[in-house]
């Protein structure tokens, strides 16, 4: 399929849900870029699987229940960030620790939840690896109001949030509630991972947080560029991954993260200063200069 058949199918009645599908993935994808940012910069990777391990028990309930997903999903994650921000404020655990235990602990009564609903095996695999050709128009609106909520919170505090992911005790020193902080970052990752989970998955959601913002950091030093380029470059490969799963019928979500990881190698490989290639350059450079400059013995 070419690209003007996929946007003759996009513009085609009878397949309504496709143009549905690449609204959410465009804007999950920019929601999740621009929050990344902040993950990578803290080093907390992790964080962004654990919270998607913590909307599970939501997402099953609010599927039993026939309830919105978005909002269930909502409800779980934030419920288990405060009780992250609350236990690893303290400081006698590791914040790591903390999230591993009641994460985990939540993903597992998302388990058994799930396994009480009819069909339980469908439904399993849809919340584990996304069922974007499925979503409701109420959706598209949940999520496109959760995610201008996000960004708008972002913009506001970005500063705050900067100065506590780059030094913990200097926005203590400036006066800055590091605690509070903390719970809105946490509320922000479980948020953009909620609205997320029906593009890619619980299992591939991190890919979608992390991979933009990752790739970005490669091709820029400045945090405000990188913010730019993390949801661009997401945008761009839902969207490609999603022409590209629908010509060859192939799991949209699985697709998406085989597309940005693409897009991370290329830019591990080709960025222009901290790309493979010119770093070996700028070594082999070095080399020559170090050998010309040596003097020689007669």
């Amino acid at each position: 399929m070419n690209p003007l058949e996929f946007l003759t199918d996009l513009l085609n009645p009878d397949l309504a849900f496709l143009p549905k599908a690449l609204a959410i993935a465009v804007m999950s994808s920019i929601v999740c870029g621009v929050v990344g940012c902040y993950v990578v910069l803290r080093g907390m990777a992790f964080i962004g699987d654990a919270v998607s391990h913590a909307v599970f028990p939501g997402l099953a309930i609010a599927f039993v229940v026939s309830g919105n997903l978005v909002l269930g999903g909502s409800i779980a994650g934030l419920a288990t960030a405060v009780l992250v921000a609350v236990f690893s404020h303290s400081r006698r655990l590791r914040e790591d620790t903390v999230i591993g235990v009641l994460f985990v602990a939540a993903f597992a009564l998302g388990i058994v939840i799930i396994s009480e609903a009819p069909g339980y095996a469908g439904s399993l695999q849809q919340f584990l690896f996304g069922s974007i050709t499925g979503i409701p128009t109420s959706d598209l609106y949940v999520v496109a109001g959760t995610g201008l909520t996000v960004l708008t919170v972002i913009l506001l505090l970005h500063k705050e949030l900067v100065t506590v992911s780059v030094d913990r005790e200097s926005a203590r020193a400036l006066g800055l509630r590091v605690f509070w902080l903390d719970l809105t970052l946490y509320v922000m990752v479980t948020l953009a991972v909620v609205i997320s989970v029906q593009t890619i998955g619980n299992i591939l959601v991190l890919a979608l947080l992390v991979t933009p913002a990752a790739t970005a950091r490669l091709l820029t030093d400045r945090l405000g560029r990188m913010m730019a380029l993390a949801p661009s470059l997401g945008a761009g490969s839902a969207v490609v991954g999603l022409y590209i799963s629908w010509s060859w019928d192939l799991p949209t979500g699985g697709t998406i993260v085989l597309v940005l990881t693409t897009a991370f190698l290329t830019a591990w490989f080709l960025a222009p200063q901290r790309g493979l290639i010119a770093r070996q350059r700028r070594r082999t450079s070095h080399q020559q200069y170090q050998n010309r400059s040596e003097p020689t013995t007669p």
